[in-house]
């Protein structure tokens, strides 16, 4: 039997679950998305390429702020929600694209703004995919990335890694500070911001959003009643599972 891609199974797994990554409040509110609204008011781009939006939440805060959004996504599924939920806050600048991140089809400078959120630690690729946002971005137009960070402790980071992939089978990698820094470097992204955030994730619903099985749910909840004291502290694990993980926005300019 031929086993689907890796774009396949995250095409399966998020187009099934759109409507819940629509209404999820820990994707539609948050300083770090406040902070990329108020970043795309300052620079008013004229168009915005939206990699990876999910549920559409980064398309929504920009679209008063930019002539055009492109909001991009591996599943057509999930771009149909995302199509609706435009519809029905009347915003009409918004189109959606299928795509990969590694693969964007448009010219070279056809944006002059970039983003993307929570969205990184599911491409095939970063070093590709940031090599596609830069290549898409005009010298000196405006990139915004924000996402889920691993922690500097390699214990800490082996923990969130195991339990993400259990909860969602295409999950590749949260990436550190440093690995991010590197990665946009060489896909030639100058730093100009970076703001850090702490994030708790309510064990029942960041389960059930992805449709996590009970048996998996269970290894999780394992993992975390194991977990030495570090791992326990960093993430302040709670009685019921939930937990709080690190974050990062980071403000670049295309070179």
């Amino acid at each position: 039997m031929t086993r689907p891609s890796h774009d396949d199974h995250a095409d399966a797994q998020f187009g099934s679950r759109a409507a819940a990554y629509v209404s999820s409040a820990v994707h539609a509110q948050g300083a770090d998305l406040a902070r990329m609204a108020e970043a795309l008011a300052a620079r008013r781009p004229a168009r915005l390429i939206d990699i990876g939006t999910g549920g559409g939440h980064v398309a929504y805060a920009a679209a008063p702020h930019c002539g055009e959004v492109i909001a991009t996504d591996l599943s057509p599924r999930m771009l149909a929600a995302v199509e609706a939920e435009s519809a029905r806050r009347a915003l009409a600048n918004v189109v959606t694209c299928v795509s990969a991140a590694e693969t964007l089809p448009f010219a070279d400078g056809h944006a002059d703004a970039v983003a993307s959120r929570f969205s990184g630690h599911h491409w095939n690729s970063l070093a590709r995919g940031l090599a596609q946002a830069r290549r898409v971005c005009q010298p000196r137009g405006l990139a915004l990335f924000a996402d889920v960070v691993a922690p500097a402790s390699a214990l800490c980071d082996t923990h969130l890694q195991a339990v993400e992939l259990l909860r969602d089978a295409s999950h590749v990698r949260d990436y550190s500070l440093a690995e991010w820094t590197v990665a946009l470097g060489q896909a030639g992204f100058a730093i100009s911001a970076i703001m850090p955030g702490r994030l708790r994730m309510d064990f029942a619903q960041w389960t059930a959003r992805m449709g996590t099985p009970p048996d998996l749910a269970t290894a999780i909840r394992q993992l975390q009643s194991q977990a030495p004291r570090e791992v326990q502290d960093h993430f302040a694990i709670e009685a019921d599972g939930s937990f709080t993980i690190d974050t990062l926005l980071i403000e670049a300019e295309a070179a």
